[in-house]
């Protein structure tokens, strides 16, 4: 998290393990409607095209606030629960295992961008550099790992089974030329292995967070790719509010162009914004539950 102060009032959140905590810390808690004009936008780190878009939507009457989770299992129970109305910091994939895992109904109500998993490393230059019997961390979650398995799949480092699907698993590797021993660990803690690790497989967004520039990666997969699509980073809400007016204006100036700009601007070009409309969206989100239940 930057320790910058913001423009605007910023929430920070410190880990907590139980809802009634969290409703404590999270300030201006209510009944979890937007109220026609105040939105609260959970996001995982800093996220300054919010800072835009938060001046753009004053003009639309509406007061956006962003309030930051340092722990990834915090923002969807923190919507369910009403005590945000939005939040942006998760791809499907991630958001169809929590719905799954919490009995919640949260739904996307538009695309952001979807950002490469890169493969990374603080001793080697080259993949080719990776040894026999190299120490490789991956993400923990069952999304972020199974994503994890195929970038090392696509850089020809292991081999899956066929029908791995988006859920994969250390179990679901067939061939490991190179006898890499993979260690599955917190997502937020894949940068600290590299003091240790031969490399590591981290996201985007905690990457940028620990000062790891995104063109060091031995590998990374294609966001352009259709295979990237299930990992669309989305904005999302709960269901039974996904058509507020008030969260389409937000969508609108999501896609705006002084957004986009900035989005551009602060992921150094490795975000690439999607502009996919929400049914296809939750068709998609659907189609990865129904992966995930088998």
């Amino acid at each position: 998290m930057s320790a910058a102060p913001s423009r605007r009032r910023r929430t920070a959140l410190a880990l907590t393990t139980t809802a009634t905590a969290l409703a404590l810390l999270v300030s201006g808690c209510g009944s979890g409607g937007s109220d026609g004009k105040r939105i609260r936008v959970g996001v995982s780190g800093d996220s300054p095209e919010w800072e835009v878009l938060a001046k753009e939507a004053k003009k639309e009457g509406l007061t956006v606030e962003t309030v930051v989770f340092d722990d990834y299992s915090l923002p969807n129970k923190a919507l369910s629960a009403g005590d945000i109305e939005l939040n942006a910091f998760q791809h499907l994939v991630f958001l169809a295992q929590s719905n799954t895992e919490n009995k919640t109904d949260i739904a996307p109500v538009a695309a952001t961008t979807v950002v490469p998993l890169g493969l990374y490393s603080g001793k080697h230059k080259q993949l080719a550099d990776l040894p026999d019997g190299a120490s490789v961390t991956l993400p923990n979650d069952p999304a972020n790992q199974g994503r994890g398995l195929r970038v090392l799949e696509q850089a020809k480092v292991i081999e899956l089974k066929k029908d791995a699907g988006l859920f994969a698993t250390p179990d679901d590797i067939t061939a490991n030329p190179k006898h890499i021993k993979i260690t599955p660990v917190n997502a937020q803690q894949t940068p600290r292995t590299l003091k240790d690790a031969d490399a590591a497989i981290i996201n985007d967004g905690v990457a940028e967070l620990a000062g790891i520039d995104a063109k060091t990666a031995l590998f990374k997969d294609d966001p352009a790719s259709p295979q990237s699509v299930p990992y669309l980073n989305v904005i999302a809400a709960r269901a039974d509010r996904k058509d507020d007016p008030d969260y389409a204006k937000i969508v609108k100036l999501y896609a705006s162009k002084a957004v986009q700009d900035e989005v551009r601007r602060t992921s150094n070009g490795t975000a690439h914004h999607i502009d996919l409309p929400a049914p296809e969206l939750q068709a998609e989100l659907a189609r990865i539950t129904k992966q995930l239940a088998k």
